[in-house]
């Protein structure tokens, strides 16, 4: 899609430069496992700039619905004109707040169960809520997928300790004894800094 190179310029320039943005092949991965999913009803924790919920609402199909959760003002502002100038603005549902509040109240809405494919690319120190969360709210045999587990290398660095690369650590190890879900990591960068976890259940 013609909309999606120059988003991918802004994503690059804009805002934080401490944010990583999602690259091309990663948001063209997504886009192709909600098509091969036939999704209808996706979530993402974490919009940035809108780069991978713009790829995840082309793909979805007219009648689609996207939850965006992000918590910041001005990079929502930038995701939405994009989602106008792409024509998926009905597609996305974006919510302004905190990832877990808007994951709670879709709960609270009798949404359990009834989404195909959640991406989280948010808070790592809460990535094992969110994905608690989405447990609830994405089908059996739906996809969740969690980018940065293997966090630029630092989870296997033993010398390293920071919040997040604990959160991680931790998230992983868990997951590896969770009988509720299938796991498979995939490298997304010929430098291996981008990783996901793929998870079905």
């Amino acid at each position: 899609c013609l909309v999606v190179a120059p988003l991918s310029s802004t994503h690059a320039l804009r805002l934080e430069k401490t944010h990583v943005p999602v690259s091309p092949a990663q948001a063209q991965l997504l886009a192709m496992l909600v098509q091969i999913l036939g999704a209808d009803r996706c979530i993402e924790v974490g919009v940035y700039t809108g780069y991978s919920s713009l790829a995840v609402a082309l793909a979805l199909p007219e009648s689609g619905r996207l939850v965006a959760c992000e918590r910041d003002e001005r990079s929502l502002e930038v995701a939405k004109r994009y989602y106008q100038l792409a024509g998926v603005a009905h597609k996305v549902d974006v919510k302004h707040t905190l990832a877990v509040d808007s994951l709670r109240s879709l709960l609270e809405c009798g949404e359990a169960s009834s989404y195909d494919f959640a991406f989280v690319d948010a808070d790592k120190r809460m990535y094992e809520e969110y994905f608690e969360l989405l447990l609830k709210l994405v089908r059996v045999g739906g996809l969740i997928v969690m980018d940065n587990v293997l966090w630029y290398g630092r989870v296997a660095d033993p010398l390293v300790n920071d919040p997040n690369t604990i959160s991680i650590r931790d998230f992983n190890k868990k997951l590896l004894e969770d009988k509720r879900v299938t796991i498979s990591m995939v490298a997304l960068s010929l430098i291996c800094l981008s990783i996901s976890y793929l998870f079905t259940y």
